[in-house]
């Protein structure tokens, strides 16, 4: 199994506290350590402009800002946003935006691409908020003119949603074939197609039951195009609490709690809690490594982390690197 770190990037109420003025030297301080420790495969941020689940003026940091920024001060990781959500810029910019920053990185960017779903940031932003079809369709037709942009180094494309007419990016990606595409989501009937016909990797749904039911639709979604299924890799998202003895995790689940409090209210806290508890990154590592293994087993080669308290303390992720990382 490979793994994967998200960024204390604000969006989930993770740098409050900490003057705006450290919250860069914290996140990239994070990120030195996550790519000179040897243990993680890839750093990853979330494409939003709000936090969630409610708005607040509490900071959310920029992801294709941090990607340039993180691509400029670290050497082995790569760099993933999940996701990207394809409506929020062109397809066309953001393959050039891509590209470039595949080149500072020393070809080390993975993209991570979806349909969108956070509604409060499209409206205040001035995207509106089209129905699910609409954002499907344009992330099938984004995802094309980007494969074009990148292979070929020019795209013409005249879409329902998009149209490009010789479009250049050049340079074009340092990594030959263009920047690996994740496609993000769960959708059964369009997101899993799209991700058959396009993905070299997913990312859905992450217990045993869903992992299970959504790898099998990609498998028939796979055989309906003519992809090979096995040629992609599969992979979830955890929030992980973590600790020594089952006290210790219930502790430290608590400690989130306190800092969620202010900024949203009791019903909202007790849906963040639900994204943790009972999930299969919550609980001792014998325990997350046993239902992480279940995981392995089903075809999940690739975790991506969340910790909650990374900006704050990481001895939850120096005890995921000691106990779990290796035993998997």
């Amino acid at each position: 199994m490979r793994f994967g770190l998200f960024l204390p990037q604000g969006w989930r109420f993770d740098l409050v506290g900490i003057d705006p003025s450290q919250h860069w030297p914290v996140m990239s301080g994070l990120a030195r350590r996550a790519d000179t420790g040897g243990r993680w495969d890839s750093l990853w941020v979330y494409d939003h402009f709000h936090t969630t689940p409610v708005p607040s003026e509490e900071a959310t940091h920029e992801a294709w800002s941090l990607m340039a920024g993180l691509g400029a001060i670290t050497d082995r990781i790569r760099l993933g946003q999940m996701c990207t959500c394809m409506s929020y810029r062109n397809p066309m910019y953001l393959a050039k935006v891509a590209a470039t920053v595949d080149h500072i990185s020393g070809g080390r960017l993975e993209m991570g691409i979806g349909g969108g779903w956070y509604e409060h940031e499209w409206r205040a932003y001035g995207y509106g908020f089209p129905r699910a079809g609409h954002r499907l369709a344009r992330l099938r037709e984004g995802v094309e003119i980007m494969r074009q942009a990148w292979t070929q180094g020019v795209a013409t494309y005249d879409g329902e949603h998009y149209q490009v007419d010789g479009a250049l990016c050049h340079p074009l990606p340092l990594q030959p074939g263009g920047v690996p595409l994740w496609i993000a989501g769960g959708g059964e009937k369009v997101t899993l197609r799209i991700a058959a016909q396009h993905a070299r990797y997913t990312n859905f749904d992450g217990t045993l039951e869903g992992f299970t039911r959504k790898s099998e639709i990609l498998r028939e979604h796979c055989r309906e195009v003519g992809t090979d299924f096995d040629a992609i890799t599969r992979s979830a998202n955890y929030n992980v609490t973590i600790g020594r003895t089952e006290a210790e995790v219930a502790e430290r689940l608590e400690a989130m709690v306190a800092r969620l409090q202010p900024h949203m209210s009791a019903e909202d806290v007790r849906r963040q809690v639900g994204g943790f508890k009972d999930l299969p990154g919550y609980g001792t590592p014998e325990q997350i490594v046993e239902k992480l293994g279940e995981l392995r087993r089903a075809g999940m080669s690739y975790g991506i982390f969340y910790f909650p308290d990374a900006a704050y303390d990481t001895s939850s992720i120096e005890l995921f690197e000691q106990e779990v990382i290796p035993a998997l």
